[in-house]
């Protein structure tokens, strides 16, 4: 599967929320001929470089469907994403415009595994927050049941450093995951 590549420095998860705004020309053509074709586009973490110019990215991203658009009063467009499969990166070329396109293959999600008893008292803590973020999460689905789903919208939130967030989007194991936002949310107990 080819993808345009969108560069950044946050790490977006499945089902996540992704407020852009673009200005770019290249990045203008891409959101255009994704939101014309409703196709998406890949989001990838920033290794080196800036998001602004040339950058190398980590080797996983998620691919990220348009939701919503806007014109803003400086006359920039946004854009709200939402989270869809992971990818693993495979190669990535320059077109002339100077947006990368990846040839990726998806990464299977996990199945939904309920969530454990140990962390059962998660979701009352993580519900009234997205509430409290507004737009942002309002069109998210949500599935508190759900353990991945509910260790996600943490770790998207918590002042988590890039690579750790990296790191948990290219694992599979969501208990550990549900550990490491139970040792975040108790580091100041």
């Amino acid at each position: 599967m080819e993808v345009p590549l969108f560069p950044v420095n946050t790490v977006l998860f499945p089902d996540g929320p992704l407020p852009l705004r673009i200005f770019e020309p290249r990045y203008i053509d891409m959101v255009s001929r994704c939101m014309k074709d409703d196709t998406p586009f890949g989001v990838v973490l920033i290794r080196e470089g800036e998001e602004v110019g040339p950058a190398s990215t980590r080797d996983v991203g998620t691919l990220a469907r348009i939701v919503d658009w806007y014109q803003g009063s400086d006359g920039l467009l946004g854009i709200t994403a939402i989270g869809a499969d992971r990818f693993r990166l495979r190669s990535s070329v320059p077109q002339h415009d100077g947006l990368n396109v990846g040839e990726v293959d998806r990464i299977p999600t996990p199945s939904p595994i309920p969530l454990p008893d140990v962390h059962r008292d998660l979701p009352q803590v993580l519900l009234p927050i997205l509430d409290d973020l507004g737009r942002l999460y309002e069109n998210v689905e949500r599935r508190p049941d759900d353990a991945a789903w509910v260790a996600w919208r943490f770790i998207e939130i918590l002042p988590i450093d890039l690579r750790e967030k990296q790191r948990v989007l290219e694992s599979d194991d969501v208990l550990a995951t549900l550990e490491l936002v139970e040792r975040v949310l108790h580091s100041d107990s």
